[in-house]
C-alpha cells in the first residue's frame, strides 16, 4: 500500500480545529480495530464450539486477505463526511 498526501484543506471543511479533526478520526481508528478484533474471537469461539479447535489451521501466504489499516479507514470516512460526532463540552 502506497502513503497518499492528506489535504488538510478537506479535514478542515468537517471541522475548523484540527485537533477535534484528528481526535474523531483517532477514535475512529481504535473503533475499527475493536471491531475486527470483536470479529475474530467470536469466530474463533464458534470453531472452538463446533470442536474444529484440535485441528491446526496453516494460513496460505497467497490467500491471505490484506484488511485496510484502521487509521485509513477512519481518515477516508472523515473526509468522505460519513463520521457524525458531537463535542460534548459545546452542549454543556
Amino acid at each position: 500500500m502506497s502513503l497518499e498526501p492528506l489535504s488538510i484543506k478537506e479535514m478542515e471543511s468537517q471541522s475548523q480545529d484540527i485537533y477535534e479533526t484528528v481526535v474523531v478520526m483517532s477514535k475512529r481508528a481504535k473503533q475499527v480495530l475493536s471491531d475486527r478484533i470483536v470479529e475474530e474471537v467470536i469466530e474463533s469461539n464458534y470453531e472452538a464450539e463446533m470442536g474444529v479447535y484440535d485441528e491446526l489451521v496453516e494460513v496460505n501466504p497467497e490467500e491471505y486477505d490484506e484488511l485496510e489499516k484502521p487509521t485509513t479507514v477512519s481518515v477516508n470516512e472523515f473526509i468522505e463526511g460519513d463520521l457524525e460526532w458531537k463535542n460534548e463540552q459545546e452542549d454543556e
